[in-house]
């Protein structure tokens, strides 16, 4: 079935040769990946260089959790400047801020409390610049190309994800802490460059805004507080958002209990590595024939089963799983993500268009922000469950959250969109 009021429009299957035809979009993607590079390089560094400085573990954690956890409240507050500013200085401006503050991290040397500032401060801004890519590609992407290009993304973040854990390893080993961060300020300053020279000034009509008009602090906060609260509020792009966050925090929250679940059954010293490397390699393997064979009716109608698929497996850590059974299960999770390249449109047409790039913003920083408590959640029900124990349960509520999306109203009927008033959608 297709969890959403609203039908697909058409059934055409695009390529992903045809989404990587499209120049626009190519910039973004490749530009993109090389800062999901960078942002791992810098966070692990950075994580690096305060347990260095400090000797405390709780110190390490929190400098890496200071990178994601503010994005939610910068979507709050800020999310409306995606849809209010010039695309390509917003973005060219978020990978030259991100570029700064890992120079001013890597060439000064400050008090913990003020590193901690400037990492949550860029990342309060995050969602913004992340918003307003998002809204190029909604715009330059089509139909099916769109939830392809989704796709593309999915799979190229994961992977530079993991290189740029390996880079960020390798770079502290052979230069310090301190000059591997100047390595991820390149790249970032690699990317806005790119971006500031091939991406192409759009007038006010080509991204939503109008011209002329400043946008105040007051006003663009006020403006982000009630887009939010309309997106919210509206019932079917808060069942997708909600589709898109809670699976995920749930799985990762699993994840969070693979090296104490490895330790517990007494594995091999590095199988932990194994296990943890085989929901990644799920995910791509399951996005690239869920959205390379499927067509598009065919992937919404496969939300439900491929979102049961990727709870189902976690289940079996009830039983206390060995080393290969363990790594079969997780292979199985991590492929039932593809579920979301099925919600994929139905979200973007429910979507108001003056208020897309701060949906965008609010999806990616909402689903980072459970990803990070998920673990916790789930590391407090391991202490009388057991890893394995909490490991199904975490199994048990992505389920539960499949038999929710069942119930949603079969497709019949246009999807609704939530209308944000011009009131909230000042020109920049």
């Amino acid at each position: 079935m297709t969890p959403t009021a609203g039908p697909a429009q058409g059934n055409h299957r695009a390529t992903y040769r045809e989404v990587l035809a499209e120049p626009r979009f190519r910039l973004l993607f490749s530009t993109r990946a090389v800062s999901i590079t960078a942002d791992a390089l810098r966070i692990t560094t950075f994580s690096v260089l305060v347990y260095s400085s400090t000797g405390s573990a709780l110190l390490s954690a929190v400098a890496f959790g200071t990178g994601f956890l503010p994005q939610l409240f910068g979507s709050l507050l800020l999310g409306s400047l995606a849809d209010r500013l010039p695309p390509r200085a917003l973005i060219t401006g978020g990978y030259v801020v991100t570029c700064a503050a890992a120079l001013l991290l890597a060439l000064v040397r400050m008090p913990i409390a003020a590193s901690l500032a400037v990492v949550a401060l860029v990342s309060l801004a995050t969602p913004v610049f992340h918003g307003a890519s998002s809204r190029l590609v909604a715009q330059s992407l089509k139909g099916d190309a769109y939830v392809l290009g989704r796709s593309l993304n999915n799979i190229a973040g994961a992977g530079a994800q993991l290189f740029g854990l390996a880079l960020g390893g390798a770079a502290v080993a052979a230069l310090g802490p301190r000059r591997a961060l100047a390595v991820s300020a390149l790249l970032y300053l690699g990317c806005a460059l790119a971006v500031r020279i091939r991406l192409p000034r759009l007038r006010p009509t080509e991204y939503g805004g109008t011209p002329g008009g400043a946008v105040g602090e007051r006003g663009a906060v006020r403006a982000s507080l009630q887009g939010a609260g309309l997106l919210l509020r509206g019932r079917t792009v808060r069942r997708l958002m909600l589709a898109q966050w809670l699976p995920p925090a749930f799985v990762a929250g699993a994840e969070g209990l693979i090296v104490a679940y490895a330790g517990e059954r007494h594995f091999a010293p590095g199988w932990y590595a194994v296990l943890m490397g085989c929901l990644p390699v799920g995910m791509l393997v399951g996005d690239l024939l869920v959205g390379r064979l499927l067509r598009p009716r065919g992937r919404e109608r496969l939300v439900v089963p491929l979102t049961v698929l990727s709870g189902l497996p976690l289940i079996g850590f009830a039983a206390q799983p060995g080393v290969g059974v363990s790594s079969c299960l997780l292979l199985l999770a991590g492929f039932g993500y593809a579920y979301g390249l099925g919600l994929q449109r139905p979200f973007l047409d429910a979507l108001p268009p003056e208020g897309r790039g701060q949906a965008f913003g609010l999806l990616g920083s909402g689903s980072m922000t459970l990803q990070g408590v998920g673990p916790v959640c789930l590391g407090s029900v391991a202490a009388g469950l057991g890893t394995g124990g909490a490991i199904a349960v975490a199994g048990g509520a992505v389920t539960l959250t499949a038999g929710w999306m069942l119930t949603w109203h079969r497709a019949g009927r246009e999807p609704s969109r939530t209308t944000i008033p011009a009131s909230t959608t000042t020109s920049s």
